[in-house]
């Protein structure tokens, strides 16, 4: 429906448009004289009008060691050798760390984690709201609690500010979310795990050669784990690893990823312990290994392409890049913005991912407030939480949801635009700047029509 053009909507299109003019002028760059051309919506031609690279890629120079394993009729790692410790030798030095696992999901991995640093039927967890479900999942399986600090609306990740209040005698870890390959910030995150004897899994699922403090995130704390699913940067259709740096903690692990059969130093009780089916398959394992390179060389063109990204959508008005703790380096599984409908003349965020759709540059809103959607009724009304923690504790977890107005800011206000597009040229960079700018500069001639 046409909305009604009111007086207050023409200040906010007059504010805007001013703005951007004086954006416009301050430009340093060919991106100056380019014409103020309509956006897509308005008639005008959309900024990028070919595709962009495809996601995943599949090489054929692959398929020879794929078949290799095939035909051996050695699909999985029990026996000992073979792909799979080969792929995890690789990946730990890949990441310089002493160790990893490969596991069958990135769930699987935050699954075995968070069972071998203790976690049990009725612990807590502090959780990062801030991801994709699975998170919240692995707690739950575990039939603990997935207690959530606040989101930092400006990095999207956990604020570590918010987390100490979250803490009780029930708490037995933190999980930080590194999400779309964005560091947290881990320094004060271990310090609280220290002050209070916690353990701390990285959910790294997003973040492959993420760098935090001259690091690799995956060996920032006790475990970090990670995701190989279809969509990642480094993908085998499902897969997952843990990483670290303690024998001892990847001796569990890996016990109880294989049916609990005993491993190194951990001989658990009369060689076999508690433990589930998670391993990795050799073929998983060599399409990993033939893409390792590949993930180093693309994940350099992706930081490149978002610098320039960031350079150049942060003197946009209304438009601000995630910002990053220092001396860190993202891997942009996405590459999210915080987006300000006032500065675009009232045009909200679904009309304006409309209108950048229109221009050719697919993006998403990403995540909601997803605690608010059954999931977490479902397990607290459940017998089995009702029988490990009290009425009045379960009322004030479901009532801390509304304490989380940071990650409600994040879930409102962020727009981000999928990997793949990171991956082109620096031409399709200027298209999609190009895209945002038009539609900045008539905000509020589409939001009339939105």
């Amino acid at each position: 429906m046409r909305k009604h053009f009111t007086r207050r909507g023409f200040v906010r299109t007059a504010a805007a448009c001013s703005a951007a003019g004086t954006w416009l002028l301050a430009r340093g760059s060919a991106l100056h004289a380019a014409p103020a051309d309509k956006p897509a919506l308005l008639g005008g031609p959309p900024a990028h009008s070919g595709t962009w690279p495809a996601w995943p890629e599949w090489r054929e120079s692959w398929e020879p060691e794929i078949l290799r394993v095939l035909r051996s009729g050695r699909w999985y790692r029990g026996g000992g050798g073979g792909k799979v410790p080969e792929f995890e030798a690789a990946y730990a030095r890949l990441l310089q760390a002493k160790r990893c696992l490969a596991t069958a999901s990135g769930t699987t991995a935050l699954t075995t984690s968070l069972h071998v640093m203790g976690v049990d039927a009725g612990d807590e967890v502090i959780v990062s709201p801030y991801t994709f479900i699975a998170t919240y999942n692995a707690v739950l399986m575990h039939k603990a609690l997935p207690v959530f600090a606040d989101t930092d609306p400006e990095t999207l990740t956990i604020n570590p500010a918010s987390i100490e209040s979250r803490i009780t005698r029930r708490t037995r870890a933190i999980l930080p979310v590194h999400i779309f390959g964005m560091p947290c910030d881990m320094d004060p995150i271990n310090a609280i795990a220290r002050k209070h004897n916690l353990g701390v899994i990285e959910d790294a699922c997003q973040a492959w050669l993420a760098e935090y403090q001259g690091r690799m995130c995956g060996t920032l704390a006790d475990l970090g784990c990670f995701s190989f699913q279809n969509s990642k940067h480094i993908p085998a259709g499902e897969g997952g690893a843990i990483t670290g740096n303690s024998d001892d903690l990847l001796d569990r692990c890996h016990a109880y990823h294989n049916c609990g059969i005993a491993a190194g130093s951990f001989q658990g009780q009369g060689f076999f312990t508690r433990g589930g089916n998670f391993r990795m398959q050799h073929f998983q394992a060599a399409m990993l290994l033939q893409q390792i390179d590949k993930l180093v060389t693309e994940t350099e063109v992706r930081r490149v392409n978002a610098d320039y990204l960031s350079h150049n959508l942060k003197d946009i008005p209304g438009i601000s890049p995630a910002r990053l703790p220092e001396n860190s380096r993202a891997v942009w599984h996405l590459y999210p913005v915080r987006y300000d409908a006032e500065q675009f003349g009232g045009l909200s965020r679904d009309a304006f991912m409309q209108a950048l759709r229109a221009e050719g540059v697919p993006c998403s809103d990403v995540y909601h407030e997803q605690y608010f959607d059954g999931l977490l009724d479902e397990a607290i009304n459940s017998r089995g939480y009702q029988r490990l923690f009290s009425a009045a504790r379960l009322k004030d977890y479901r009532d801390s949801f509304q304490e989380l107005k940071g990650n409600r800011q994040a879930c409102t206000t962020t727009v981000a635009l999928p990997q793949n597009l990171l991956l082109a040229k620096r031409r399709e960079m200027d298209q999609i700047i190009e895209a945002i700018r038009k539609i900045q500069l008539h905000g509020g001639k589409l939001a009339e029509i939105a």
